[in-house]
């Protein structure tokens, strides 16, 4: 018996959420409220595609089409909105010998490719994964071209205190040594997401980089995501906002999004430190197992991360298209 591919039906939907917890490679994004407010502010078209083995549901794979100038193309996640991760989740794999897992994933991924070239006919695609989706093959076989990318991950394990003990001297120093009563962190709502945003937008222009990620889209999510969690971390002193992050949650790990960018309030403060340790140490009072710091590509915020003693993971950036249309999408900024 084959797998059967197709964009969700209602039925289907009513499901996805439940589905996407049971994946191994589910993540807040992959919810189904994630994808519409994905599809809202990116101006593309949502097809959330499924593939089931009789009644048995084998895997899911949001695509984004996004259609300018005449050319189609294909996202996963959307451009512009700098989400780390989306692309395929499988289920009710594990129970497989590796032999049937591996006919089974191949099944579902050409029904998946079948479709998109069928229906969509891209003229380029971009699939990035998360770190839990270790078997890229697929796309190798596919004719798409498979860039491995990093990034660490804190695993969140025993006490406050021994957790602290693993990370480097002057990030034990800089969260141990700074007088708590010198600065105040919080879990914000929605004005701490305007402000992080507004923050990481006026930093990023002063470098010269674009970012077109509004504070919306990052709301929408907080508000509508039904079963993970937009956190906006934020730090003050003496009432005034000096920096924040955004982190966001799904089953047992935090990710750290955006923010946690350079702060222009003159104070001597390590708030960059503090901010993490707060989402650290309130993901390990939640039971969760690990903090992905997202990236680990920059040399230079490298040794910034490293210092939180993180392993290090892999992730695949995958792109389908001739060269002229991988340079178009460049110059789009429609990759990263």
């Amino acid at each position: 018996m084959s797998v059967d591919v197709r964009v969700a039906t209602d039925d289907d939907v009513s499901r996805w959420n439940g589905y996407v917890d049971r994946s191994p490679h589910g993540t807040l994004f992959h919810e189904y409220e994630a994808l519409r407010v994905q599809a809202e502010h990116s101006g593309a078209t949502l097809h959330p595609l499924i593939g089931y083995k009789g009644q048995e549901p084998v895997g899911l794979f949001p695509v984004f089409e996004i259609r300018k100038q005449f050319v189609t193309t294909a996202f996963s996640p959307p451009p512009h909105l700098r989400i780390p991760y989306l692309g395929p989740a499988f289920l009710n794999m594990d129970k497989l010998k590796q032999r049937k897992r591996e006919r089974r994933r191949q099944q579902f991924m050409d029904g998946c490719f079948d479709w998109i070239e069928t229906e969509l006919g891209p003229k380029y695609a971009h699939v990035r994964t998360g770190t839990t989706y270790t078997d890229s093959r697929q796309f190798k076989w596919h004719e798409y071209d498979v860039t491995p990318e990093y990034t660490y991950v804190v695993d969140l394990e025993g006490s406050r205190e021994e957790l602290l003990m693993t990370f480097s001297s002057d990030a034990r120093r800089n969260i141990t040594n700074t007088p708590e009563d010198s600065y105040e962190i919080e879990e914000g709502g929605i004005d701490a997401i305007r402000d992080i945003t507004t923050q990481v937008r006026h930093r990023y222009e002063s470098q010269g980089i674009r970012f077109d990620v509004p504070a919306e889209f990052v709301i929408d999510l907080y508000e509508r995501s039904e079963n993970g969690h937009v956190r906006p971390y934020t730090l003050s002193h003496d009432g005034e906002f000096v920096g924040g992050i955004l982190a966001y949650e799904h089953d047992d790990t935090a990710a750290r999004w955006l923010g946690g960018v350079r702060t222009d309030v003159d104070v001597d403060l390590p708030t960059n430190d503090l901010l993490d340790w707060a989402v650290m140490s309130d993901g390990l009072e939640r039971g969760l197992a690990a903090y992905d710091l997202v990236g680990a590509d920059t040399p230079r915020i490298n040794s910034y991360k490293a210092k939180f003693n993180p392993s290090l993971r892999t992730y695949y950036s995958i792109e389908y298209g001739t060269w002229g249309m991988q340079t178009f999408a460049q110059l789009y900024n429609s990759v990263k």
